[in-house]
């Protein structure tokens, strides 16, 4: 028997772990042989506390509605999913030996601590005489398979989306059928957001599981993703996929992701369209970018990528901070990405670079107190992607924004939500309030702010005078400071 340890691969098709050998692909096993095409398959998922330490309530929110519609597809198949609660190691050996399981398989995992975690488990079972397979799953290219001509692995995208875009691509593989699938003698309750010490979330968080992953990615496929090209810097207009969830928690595989998105390639109507499904499928090239700087230097999520002379002078500005994290800055565009954020555990992805520049930039806040808030609030937080998106906007990533271009967010506000329409959607105070007025907010006297909105904030720092200061602070970390 196999037992399949589900992670964040939460969906039966599409799963090359999941899978026999014959049916994905050549294992990478740590045993001696490849498990047998024709072992029965027992799924499990490990609730594992040193793992729900870096957890956080949207995400095992979600976690927790796609594990139901997981094992209600089991359960059709007269199979079960196993939940078990307990330090993996400790519980998959204990599975193993209950149930006569020769193999183990799950998806290869890219951070630092999965993959500690991953190198934990494996030792203890190896250990018991139980095999594992680990397969490459969650990108389509795995970590070192594009690299310089040196063979070093990439910093600037451009140059690794000019390989990426180019590669062959393995297609979708369907889910195993009932009959490869074991039946356990008992059944174990899903836990409850309570039972694993979680309160509920504040935000209203999307529906989970594989299902909904697919109608969102078929959806997106058939309409928006035409005009993906003009309307997803406008938060507005509601144009972008909503996929980084799925895509985080694994309730849709990325190969289905690709395969739907060059099919809808091949069905554009003219050279635009066809140009917006290009970009989009840029993104999933960023996706494994930052997947594969976070493999081969797992430091970053702590740490700066990019070496300064001298430290940066980030400020410890406790009232700032809170005023951010609570959308109070008095800048209209950085305060509705905020209150988005906290009403539904997600921000469009123009509004992650202006709030991320705004804390860094203008309140001169290192990075990672950014990264933190949003790993406790994102349904659909990674530590690859939003690590690379904070240390881009903080200038100290890879193939990151210069220290000396900085986001200005009123103009970003009028470039990106001219009739601030997002922006009254988020800030109540807002409404009924002329755009021109809105963007215009930091130029506004006290007295037309009271007139205007009164319940709104003024500004809490000014733009200008800060650039300079980040400049300046940029520049002694350089040793260019006279």
């Amino acid at each position: 028997m196999r037992l399949h340890w589900h992670r964040t691969d939460l969906r039966p098709s599409d799963n090359l772990a999941l899978v026999s050998p014959d049916d994905s692909e050549e294992p990478r096993s740590s045993g001696s042989r490849p498990p047998a095409g024709d072992d029965p398959i027992l799924p499990v998922y490990v609730f594992d506390p040193k793992i729900l330490d870096h957890a956080a309530p949207p995400r095992v929110a979600f976690v927790l509605d796609s594990l139901a519609a997981l094992r209600e597809w089991y359960r059709d198949r007269e199979s079960d999913l196993l939940v078990v609660r307990g330090e993996a190691p400790a519980e998959l050996a204990r599975l193993a030996d209950d149930y006569g399981v020769d193999t183990v398989s799950w998806a290869q995992a890219y951070s630092g601590l999965g993959r500690r975690r991953d190198d934990r488990v494996a030792d203890h079972l190896n250990e018991m005489g139980v095999e594992t397979r680990i397969v490459h799953d969650h990108l389509l290219h795995e970590p070192g398979s594009i690299t310089t001509n040196a063979g070093e692995p990439y910093s600037v995208y451009s140059y690794f989306w000019k390989k990426w875009k180019d590669r062959e691509k393995r297609g979708s593989v369907p889910g195993p059928g009932a009959d490869r699938l074991a039946d356990p003698p008992h059944d174990t309750p899903i836990p409850t957001l309570d039972d694993l010490g979680f309160d509920r979330p504040e935000a209203e968080i999307p529906p989970g599981g594989y299902m909904e992953a697919r109608h969102r990615l078929n959806d997106f496929c058939s309409d928006d993703i035409y005009r993906y090209e003009d309307a997803r810097d406008d938060p507005a207009a509601n144009a972008t996929s909503r996929l980084s969830p799925h895509l985080t928690h694994g309730t849709v595989g990325i190969r289905t992701v690709h395969d739907r998105v060059v099919r809808a390639r091949e069905t554009a109507p003219n050279d635009a369209t066809r140009e917006a499904v290009e970009t989009f499928r840029g993104e999933l090239a960023w996706r494994e970018f930052y997947h594969h700087v976070l493999y081969f230097n797992p430091e970053v999520v702590t740490e700066n990528y990019r070496d300064y002379e001298n430290p940066i002078e980030w400020r410890d500005d406790p009232e700032a901070l809170q005023a951010w994290k609570d959308g109070e800055t008095g800048y209209p565009i950085v305060d509705a990405g905020m209150r988005q954020l906290r009403a539904e555990a997600y921000m469009h992805n123009r509004v992650r670079m202006i709030v991320a520049s705004f804390l860094t930039k203008d309140l001169l806040i290192d990075w990672r107190e950014g990264y933190d808030w949003f790993r406790r609030n994102l349904v659909d937080h990674n530590p690859a992607n939003d690590n690379g998106g904070w240390q881009w906007a903080a200038s100290t990533g890879t193939d990151a924004q210069p220290y000396f271009r900085i986001f200005n967010p009123m103009t970003q506000g009028e470039r990106h939500d001219p009739d601030a329409e997002y922006i009254r959607e988020y800030v109540p105070e807002l409404r009924g309030v002329d755009a021109d007025l809105i963007h215009d907010w930091h130029d506004l006297s006290p007295t037309q702010r009271r007139r205007t909105a009164p319940d709104y904030p003024a500004p809490i720092v000014e733009h200008s005078e800060r650039r300079e200061q980040a400049l300046a602070m940029f520049e002694r970390a350089r040793g260019e400071d006279d």
